[in-house]
């Protein structure tokens, strides 16, 4: 509940933030982790993109939970040789950063949903873009991301007090869940702290059921 131990380097402090990488993804799988607590998503039910639910088209037999195991068998290239031939630096930096869930969405099944573990900060991005869509039908970038961050302050980074917490859009107004995030070390730490309480703060406040954690 305490800090042990705290160094920076030269530069860097306890009010420099942080560039979180993957730690975003256990960010964007505790925030589904509360909408389906809410009743507002459902785990195992088809994942609620639209572009998966034509008749036929075998995505539309991707859940949730598939996505939260990056086990839903799109075709995702998490890392290459040259770098910037894998999905992620296209997502992030190329062709597909103006709209990152749509390029991630738009990817073919190439493995039945949890026939294969492909690891993928796309998938990350694509349960992002269904949190917005949880929490409201607008497709104004602005009014997607103010609900985002609002349900946020609200419901993780208020009652941990992670005043720092900066998560990062892209121009469609879809949170990058995979990857860009902000926050200093020591908001960070009550990320961690938060889960090794299993998923209450450290007032005892219950944020997410302990069976999420598990």
């Amino acid at each position: 509940g305490v800090p042990i131990y705290e160094a920076y380097g030269p530069g860097y402090g306890p009010d420099s933030k942080l560039i979180s990488w993957s730690m975003a993804k256990s960010i964007t799988a505790v925030l589904i982790g509360m909408l389906i607590a809410d009743g507002r998503l459902g785990l195992d039910d088809p994942a609620p993109v639209a572009a998966w639910q034509r008749p036929g088209d075998p995505r539309g037999a991707i859940t949730l939970r598939h996505l939260l195991h990056m086990a839903s068998g799109l075709d995702h290239i998490e890392t290459a040789d040259p770098p910037w031939d894998a999905d992620t630096v296209q997502m992030l930096f190329g062709t597909g950063a103006a709209n990152m869930a749509a390029m991630a969405e738009a990817k073919p099944a190439v493995a039945r949903p949890d026939e294969r573990f492909l690891y993928s900060s796309s998938t990350s991005v694509i349960l992002a873009d269904i949190i917005a869509g949880a929490l409201t039908d607008s497709k104004v970038p602005s009014v997607r991301r103010d609900a985002v961050r609002n349900f946020i302050e609200g419901r993780l980074a208020g009652p941990l007090g992670m005043t720092s917490l900066t998560p990062e859009f892209d121009a469609s107004g879809t949170m990058i869940g995979g990857s860009i995030m902000h926050a200093t070390a020591r908001d960070f730490a009550k990320f961690g702290e938060f889960l090794r309480r299993r998923g209450e703060t450290p007032a005892g406040a219950r944020l997410v059921p302990e069976r999420w954690i598990d």
